[in-house]
């Protein structure tokens, strides 16, 4: 890809995918190595909320605050992954809400399932993710990836990874 690349559908959707597989299989590193400089994680209170610093989060991480994360996460003493929590994302296709080349604006919306296990306990969640791109060095790089939960604003259990 050069500098001058402008994606296609499909690379919005082989994107989405990539996200998740990073996740599902704990490569931390290279999913932190996604997100732009000024890239963030937002996991809003409701999918009402259009504010994050002013609202009440779940989770509002800029990239310091995510790279404290994921080093927690693959961190070999980190008491609260022994045994380890593992993940699976179920994605569905992307819709692409806003593709402006000129503005280098993307942002993609996809449902998504998400299960997590450690030990005997289980956790279901279902939500949507968007993904508010840009072209950076002929990659996309995340600016803001924004987990809205079905049910979110209610009493949530522990969420250990990331949905």
């Amino acid at each position: 890809m050069s500098a001058a690349w402008v994606p296609e559908e499909k690379d919005f959707s082989r994107f989405v995918r990539m996200d998740a597989r990073l996740l599902d299989e704990r490569r931390y590193d290279e999913w932190y190595a996604l997100f732009a400089k000024d890239g963030c994680y937002w996991l809003p209170m409701s999918p009402e909320q259009t504010n994050a610093q002013t609202e009440q989060s779940l989770v509002w991480e800029d990239k310091v605050l995510l790279k404290v994360r994921v080093d927690r996460f693959r961190h070999p003493r980190a008491y609260s992954e022994q045994p380890i929590t593992r993940c699976q994302h179920v994605m569905q296709e992307p819709d692409i809400e806003e593709s402006d080349a000129k503005a280098n604006r993307y942002r993609l919306r996809t449902p998504f399932l998400y299960c997590e296990s450690r030990e005997d306990a289980r956790l279901s969640l279902a939500g949507v993710v968007r993904h508010d791109l840009r072209v950076e060095e002929g990659a996309f790089r995340i600016v803001m990836r924004r987990v809205d939960l079905l049910d979110a604003g209610t009493i949530l259990p522990a969420i250990r990874l990331i949905p």
